[in-house]
């Protein structure tokens, strides 16, 4: 059955952006002395709400301003880092434009906090490609549980298994599937073998040409 809605992640999924993130996080493990970041920390924080993250990096609970102060410091580096450089993965322009003519509404859930979305929207060029866009900062639980793309579902009045996912990470994947979703993983920021280990994924795809391709939507 054709899919009546799309739900988008969007760091490593809208645009292959994760080296700019993780290079973030290297600094700010840096400067508080935190040790390097591994694949092993990625496969465990990628996907994430920062609340989430925070008290995993320092080893301790945090204080809700403590945690705030760390994720804005992190993130305006990443914001920095990024400026200029944010390009689409290939192919997701055509699918938005296909989606479009067919009726199809698209949305973005993702675990970026709000000037972070703001941000990489308005470098792509897509603040206005998306009928909602749901924060994990919104819904009760982040990623891998499925709050978001379920909030997303919502807001699109389409029920979880008529709706396909685009994810880049294992908790990601993990909180579509937990959705009842149809989930595509792109291999923008894991391999397909990582991917394939750690998630549970319907597809497995290096961009949206592929997916287009391979689903017939050329």
């Amino acid at each position: 059955m054709p899919p009546r809605a799309l739900i988008f992640d969007l760091d490593g999924t809208l645009t292959a952006n994760m080296e700019l993130h993780a290079a973030a996080f290297a600094g700010f493990l840096a400067q508080h002395g935190l040790g390097a970041l591994t694949m092993e920390l990625r496969h465990r924080l990628d996907g994430k709400r920062n609340r989430d993250i925070f008290p995993i990096l320092f080893g301790r609970e945090l204080a809700p301003a403590e945690c705030l102060a760390y994720a804005n410091e992190k993130e305006a580096a990443y914001r920095q880092l990024s400026r200029g450089r944010l390009v689409p993965v290939p192919g997701l322009i055509e699918l938005l434009r296909e989606a479009t003519r067919r009726d199809i509404p698209v949305a973005v859930a993702t675990s970026a906090p709000a000037e972070n979305v703001r941000h990489s929207l308005h470098e792509l060029g897509l603040e206005d490609h998306f009928r909602c866009i749901v924060r994990g900062d919104e819904v009760p639980r982040g990623k891998p549980f499925p709050d978001v793309f379920l909030e997303a579902a919502r807001q699109l009045e389409v029920e979880p298994s008529h709706c396909v996912v685009f994810e880049d990470a294992p908790m990601g994947i993990e909180a579509g599937k937990s959705a009842g979703m149809t989930v595509v993983a792109l291999t923008t920021s894991f391999s397909a073998p990582v991917l394939l280990a750690h998630g549970r994924a319907d597809f497995v795809v290096s961009d949206f040409h592929e997916f287009m391709g391979n689903r017939g939507w050329a």
